[in-house]
């Protein structure tokens, strides 16, 4: 049964990299207008261009699950989309933040300028507003009025997926721009078992047992706590250690 299983779930996987590339065309179509019409500048535009996306991969992660290809669970996700909210967020898999925009359709969030180029994404990325990484002082400016003018703000601060050792190092930028711009910065920790999905894997490489994903949303970190006794470069460096302990903790204890 566990051979029929696995064959199953490589069948089911290979259906949904195909669904996926598909939703590259529907997301022309549907977000056409966002496109044509750009939504720079428009807040209202591009929320609604998100809650369209959101829709598409709330259906994808529907099917992944109904098929058993993974199992899927949300921790305290009513405490996101807070306005000038930060959310940092480890990055296990290629799959994270599709399972994130599908729960929390108002995140805007900072993507590699790569994606740009992935015919998937591109229309994703233009529509809602998302902000691609070059790495230059605009993209620290962007996200600043962002946050400032009351979004909610999704950074994987590893900047890549993380590796097969499950080592979690952070970028201190993105908590210097939660520092800098935040009202609050949240944490919010992927726990994955068994891996999968990662950087450099072959997508028909599918594990023994299905995928369990879990999302736990941690304390509120209130930025105003740090900045109080020491500037920002020594506030920001610490807070990045700090981060870096707890997200290498969380992704590893036992749970019940």
């Amino acid at each position: 049964m566990k051979r029929i299983n696995r064959v199953w779930r490589l069948i089911a996987t290979t259906t949904g990299f195909v669904l996926f590339g598909l939703f590259g065309l529907i997301f022309k179509i549907i977000l056409l207008p966002y496109i044509v019409v750009p939504s720079k500048g428009n807040l209202s535009r591009q929320i609604r261009a998100r809650y369209l996306v959101s829709l598409i991969w709330k259906c994808f992660v529907h099917y992944l699950c109904i098929t058993g290809v993974v199992s899927v669970r949300y921790h305290g996700f009513e405490r996101l989309g807070q306005p000038g909210q930060l959310v940092l967020v480890n990055h296990p898999s290629l799959l994270d933040v599709v399972f994130l925009l599908a729960k929390v359709p108002v995140l805007n969030c900072i993507v590699k300028k790569e994606l740009l180029h992935n015919p998937v994404m591109k229309s994703p990325i233009i529509a809602c507003g998302f902000l691609p990484n070059d790495e230059s002082m605009q993209v620290i400016e962007q996200a600043d009025a962002m946050l400032k003018n009351g979004q909610s703000l999704l950074i994987f601060p590893e900047g890549t997926r993380t590796g097969w050792d499950g080592q979690i190092k952070f970028n201190r930028g993105a908590v210097s721009i939660g520092l800098r711009s935040a009202k609050v910065i949240t944490p919010v920790t992927i726990v994955m078992n068994p891996p999968n999905f990662k950087k450099h894997q072959p997508w028909y490489q599918i594990p023994k047992n299905k995928v369990q994903y879990d999302f736990y949303v941690g304390e509120d970190i209130d930025p105003q706590q740090w900045l109080e006794a020491k500037p920002l470069p020594i506030a920001a460096r610490e807070l990045n250690q700090s981060l870096q302990v707890y997200f290498q903790q969380e992704t590893t204890k036992e749970r019940k």
